[in-house]
């Protein structure tokens, strides 16, 4: 008997793991409820609500399959090894089988499991999946991973001239197992459900999964590149919430990508290639956290800058988590998170940038409280975005390039569609007003809206200084590949 273990990998199709199992002999799947562990790991309620009705999906598919779906409890993950093993062998498990994750904590948890698993004389086979390329499989030439995403890429566009990561086949039927499926819970204490309306942004299941990737591959994807900055546009895939629980494979974004293109990923429509191109940023983080495991302990990635002078500053803190800075743009970015579970990317990079820099607050503030409320939240992803925007990470905007909430905001809202749908206090301003009503002066400027909590100039010039004192990149021999 073989088990597969889910994690980050809800779905039939395109599973390189569960294939595995299945092409061995009669399989069993589990899941590990662990709600301490994804406490600590700041996991959204949304995101948890997201995995339990992806689970319930695929316990359905997997039913059509005759393969039973098991739910385990390890509240903390250190509790697996123990929980996988009583199972494995109240089954008779020969061999379990799971899918590469990357990141400190499920690196010490999966070795820890392989352990107790081989004392016991039952195989641990890890297969990759969630990635495109093995981490370690893409490095300089000098042996080391890169730092530099334009080198990557390089590498891996090569890497794929060479050899296309193919689809894997669905597993077939198998003979019905005396062995029921367990229920899915609606719930996990600690995480409450969130309401109706988002819950109906984010319908479950690899159904609605391929549907929204074949409606952008087949009508949007065209126009990805020259929409995708403006939040008031359908101009996104809306598919990371899918990707980040493993509801869609990369490899189906590719090849999903690649059909759209004629077979090209550096050619051909600017859209494909700039969407192939953020499916290899994903790919590129992930490695990070494998090459240089200190992102994982929330530690800066550029260790000169852990001595930036960041504030203590709750208030400011507060006001910019509750959507009220006074600056339209980026409270109906954080009203757009609080309600849906999930950011437009252009405005992730600006409220990230307004934070770090006019607030001159830790980015790891900021990288918390966006994983304490993404649907889509993910680790690699979620810190290299917020390292990226606070110029400590790898391949960081320089930091004196900072994002002026204003210009971003005239730029890519210029009618200010987005912000009065978010701000509907603000609805009655003209397309000029809109993005700055404290310049219409006034006693009180707009009812029901803020005075901004800080002046763009000053707070820009403070960052400036706080980065210009840091001590040099070259003295922690940190430097670029």
């Amino acid at each position: 008997m073989q088990l597969i273990w889910l994690r980050s990998d809800l779905r039939r199709h395109d599973n390189t793991a569960l294939a595995a199992a299945a092409g061995r002999g009669p399989t069993v799947a589990v899941y590990l409820l662990s709600p301490e562990q994804w406490l600590t790991h700041d996991d959204a309620a949304c995101k948890v609500d997201f995995w339990l009705r992806n689970l319930r999906a695929l316990s359905a598919a997997l039913g059509e399959l005759n393969i039973p779906l098991l739910i385990r409890t390890a509240t903390r993950w250190d509790r697996a090894p123990e929980v996988l093993l009583k199972l494995c062998r109240q089954l008779r498990i020969e061999a379990v089988h799971v899918n590469e994750e990357y990141g400190l904590h499920e690196s010490r948890r999966d070795a820890a499991v392989a352990l107790a698993l081989h004392a016991e004389g039952i195989a641990f086979t890890s297969h990759l999946d969630q990635l495109l390329f093995k981490p370690g499989s893409v490095l300089t030439k000098t042996g080391g991973y890169f730092q530099v995403f334009s080198q990557f890429r390089k590498v891996c566009h090569e890497r794929l001239h060479r050899s296309m990561p193919s689809l894997v086949k669905a597993p077939g039927k198998q003979a019905p197992l005396a062995i029921a499926s367990d229920p899915v819970p609606d719930a996990v204490a600690g995480f409450a459900p969130p309401g109706p309306s988002l819950r109906a942004l984010w319908p479950a299941g690899e159904a609605e999964a391929h549907r929204r990737l074949d409606t952008f591959a087949d009508a949007q994807i065209d126009y990805y590149q020259s929409e995708r900055d403006y939040p008031a546009k359908p101009g996104t895939s809306q598919l990371s919430a899918y990707l980040a629980a493993g509801v869609l494979s990369p490899r189906q974004c590719l090849h999903a990508a690649l059909q759209s293109n004629q077979g090209e990923f550096e050619s051909g429509k600017a859209g494909a290639v700039t969407w192939i191109n953020e499916l290899l940023w994903r790919e590129f983080y992930k490695h990070i956290l494998v090459g240089y495991p200190r992102v994982c302990r929330h530690r800066a990635f550029r260790p000169e800058t852990e001595a930036l002078p960041w504030r203590d500053a709750p208030d400011d803190l507060a006001a910019w988590q509750e959507a009220r800075t006074g600056l339209p743009i980026i409270d109906a970015a954080m009203r757009q998170l609080l309600e849906t579970g999930w950011m437009h990317n252009r405005l992730r990079m600006v409220v990230a940038m307004f934070l770090t820099k006019n607030l001159l607050i830790d980015w790891r503030e900021g990288e918390r409280f966006f994983m304490r409320h993404l649907i889509d939240g993910d680790l690699a992803a979620n810190n290299g975005g917020w390292q990226w925007s606070a110029s400590t990470g790898t391949d960081a905007a320089p930091y004196f390039r900072i994002f002026n909430p204003l210009s971003q905001s005239e730029k890519f809202d210029g009618e200010g569609v987005f912000i009065k749908h978010w701000l509907p206090q603000l609805a009655g301003l003209n397309k000029k007003d809109v993005h700055n009503p404290a310049a219409l002066g006034g006693l009180f400027g707009v009812a029901d809206y803020p005075a901004p909590i800080v002046n763009l100039g000053t707070s820009r010039e403070r960052a400036l200084a706080a980065f210009k004192n840091l001590p040099s990149r070259s003295s922690t021999g940190e430097g670029h590949e």
